[in-house]
């Protein structure tokens, strides 16, 4: 926070996690001390115990000890509890706040020493226990004079001032919940906006094509943390057109992601040498709910190991494939460089490259491309020596600096 600019450097939390959960633990443990199940198939009576446990809990927020009474069957009971029972009963609720806060701070690149103030937001802070984890999180007293049930409302109250142009000298930079990026070659994710990032921000990134002659590229918008396509969020898909029919690397793409202050998200794709564009615009939290953000950060840690060896698989496989189809080409064109037996040679090499694809051993396939490049290493030398001699031909070398 710095000269009436509140700038977001991570968010991160667990949205399934909440007083409810408190209530339930509560409710259960209390019914089954009095020998009439919470779990009960009768929605009144767990409504019951749900309403005793709510009480009990806000009255431990004060006191050492807290009792209320609950009518069932026709008999008013009268349930006590003290903090100290009530505190090792939600241990295992107390033990899920740790992650998500060492997750933010890890992403804000902060340590606890570094985090000059903790303010607590949300009904449930008003527990003592949760106060005092949240001290031995961040090292430190949190806050706790704000009201913590209208703090948020409060806070949505100021965003949507800031969002009708009436903030004055306040402005908020929020960050990005979800990577953003496109898909390339064998169903890659390429990230162009990696998560947290503040906005309103903007990144390119450049590529080029595949195929040789290729006048058309698909762009496919993707939302989300995994390397592969299939297990992120499609947003958006459209083709840049009208693309020259030149060898494959040689188009220059420029992709553009642009983010407003409103989350809102515009793609452009251009190529350089001719200026051809599209673009489309769309909202990558529309339609998601926090859960669904949270299921997707917990699924690609999850899968963090087995993403990334996909990944380098496939990236493996796409190297090997554009070199044997290079070094064929090359072997066709200039067949007159090749020294004698040095045909052959190649001809092996790239049978087993070939034959490495097939196993999708990843190691194996860059052992294979390094033994490649090794046996074709003179052949290239002598095509790039011809086609300098072919340039300089006709040439004055002695002129060459002369305007």
């Amino acid at each position: 926070v710095q000269e009436g600019v509140f700038e977001v450097l991570a968010t991160n939390g667990n949205t399934a996690l909440g007083g409810d959960d408190i209530d339930t633990i509560l409710a259960e443990k209390l019914s089954k001390r009095l020998g009439n199940g919470a779990a009960s198939p009768a929605s009144d009576v767990r409504a019951k115990w749900l309403v005793t446990a709510e009480q009990i809990k806000r009255g431990l927020s004060d006191a050492a000890s807290a009792s209320a009474t609950i009518e069932l069957d026709g008999k008013t009971h009268t349930v006590d509890l003290l903090r100290e029972e009530f505190e090792a009963w939600i241990q295992p609720v107390l033990a899920k706040l740790q992650g998500p806060c060492e997750q933010a701070l890890a992403d804000a690149k902060l340590r606890p020493e570094q985090i000059t103030d903790v303010i607590l937001v949300g009904g449930s802070t008003r527990v003592p226990a949760v106060r005092d984890t949240a001290k031995k999180i961040f090292r430190r007293e949190a806050h706790s004079t704000l009201n913590p049930d209208e703090v948020v409302a409060m806070g949505a109250a100021v965003q949507a001032n800031l969002l009708a142009g009436q903030g004055g000298d306040m402005v908020l930079l929020d960050v990005i919940p979800l990577s953003l990026g496109i898909e390339t070659m064998g169903g890659v994710v390429s990230k162009i906006l990696h998560r947290n990032t503040t906005i309103p921000t903007a990144a390119v990134e450049h590529y080029s094509t595949y195929v040789d002659g290729q006048t058309n590229v698909d762009i496919h918008v993707l939302q989300g943390e995994r390397e592969l396509v299939g297990d992120n969020r499609s947003l958006a898909r459209f083709q840049l057109r009208g693309l020259p029919p030149l060898p494959a690397g040689v188009p220059k793409i420029e992709v553009e992601f642009v983010i407003d202050v409103n989350g809102i998200l515009s793609v452009r794709a251009t190529e350089l040498r001719t200026g051809t564009n599209t673009s489309v615009t769309v909202n990558p939290t529309f339609g998601m709910t926090d859960q669904e953000v949270e299921n997707m950060l917990m699924a690609s840690f999850d899968n963090a190991e087995q993403d990334f060896e996909a990944r380098f698989l496939i990236e493996a496989q796409n190297e090997a494939d554009m070199l044997l189809r290079a070094t064929r080409k090359s072997v066709a064109s200039y067949e007159g460089l090749l020294e004698p037996g040095e045909k052959d040679e190649v001809q092996t090499a790239l049978s087993r490259l070939e034959k490495s694809l097939e196993i999708k051993d990843r190691e194996l396939i860059k052992k294979r491309i390094e033994e490649l490049n090794d046996t074709t290493r003179g052949f290239a030398e002598r095509i790039m020596n011809q086609a300098v001699s072919s340039a300089l031909t006709g040439q004055d070398l002695s002129k060459k600096d002369q305007p």
